[in-house]
């Protein structure tokens, strides 16, 4: 399921570093570890929020994955050029201010602005339709750049779905799509059907607060990835949804919170991708 906290957060500041390029018919951001690039010791894909591959919040998360680690990090333009817009930030806040007379008497407007801003977005990119993008997109990155290295998907809100269903463990010339997984307070998700095809090593990091996925949600998942032994799931206290890439930096343990997310995809990564060989 969805709602309106998909929509919501904070445009963090910062200036991505990496660069953009075509790569298998998308555009795609790239972030590079620094020194010798015949070091790189695997693959991450990123399947981004709502607000999708040019948001400058998840070109700096791919930036931090490539300076934590030996991975080049590929951020793909998945919803061709229908992610939601930034300024739908601003309105889901204008929307939630009951402060003053002026804030009750404009909700109608922002509310339209938000109706025109989500509704798009969430009929743009539907599972049906943008998973068949996705799904090529990692194809050919595993016969191509990927053919011996490790590959990695992680996910993030509307990006979370598509994680896990790259978990069930689709192939390409004998070969998973990915080695592993990772998703940040996922959205849309089925559950359990979905949670119950996991095959590959996927990690979770769920928010306390989530509204998106509630707690008993977030145990039923727990539950199964532990009887499967194919996953861990770990809940980020006082956290709500969005904390991985869109946390009010502001408040207090948001940044370490983000921070401690970023080091679990990398661990996991790190620890499922040290026995692969290809």
């Amino acid at each position: 399921m969805s709602c309106p906290d998909c929509f919501s957060g904070h445009v963090h500041s910062g200036e991505p570093q990496g660069q953009v390029t075509k790569l298998h018919g998308l555009d795609v951001y790239v972030a590079s570890p620094a020194g010798d690039s015949t070091a790189i010791k695997g693959i991450v894909i990123i399947i981004p929020d709502a607000f999708g591959w040019e948001f400058v919040n998840n070109r700096i998360l791919a930036d931090h994955y490539a300076q934590k680690s030996k991975y080049k990090v590929y951020l793909p333009e998945f919803m061709n050029g229908n992610a939601c817009p930034t300024s739908a930030i601003t309105t889901m806040r204008d929307l939630y201010k009951n402060d003053t007379l002026s804030d009750w008497l404009w909700k109608p407007y922002y509310l339209s602005c938000a109706v025109s801003s989500m509704v798009p977005f969430m009929y743009s990119n539907r599972f049906s339709k943008a998973w068949p993008v996705v799904k090529s997109f990692f194809a050919a990155v595993r016969q191509n750049e990927g053919s011996g290295l490790p590959i990695g998907a992680a996910g993030f809100c509307w990006g979370g779905k598509y994680v896990v269903n790259l978990v069930h463990g689709a192939e390409v010339d004998g070969k998973p799509l990915i080695d592993a997984g990772f998703t940040g307070h996922p959205s849309f998700l089925k559950i359990p059907e979905e949670i119950e095809k996991i095959r590959i090593p996927v990690s979770f990091a769920m928010g306390e607060l989530d509204m998106v996925v509630k707690k008993p949600q977030v145990e039923q998942i727990q539950r199964i990835v532990d009887s499967k032994g194919v996953g861990e799931v770990r809940v980020y206290s006082g956290a709500g949804h969005g904390f991985c890439v869109r946390a009010d930096h502001v408040l207090d343990n948001a940044e370490k919170q983000a921070a401690e997310a970023e080091d679990q995809a990398l661990e996991w990564f790190n620890r499922h991708f040290a026995n692969v060989s290809y």
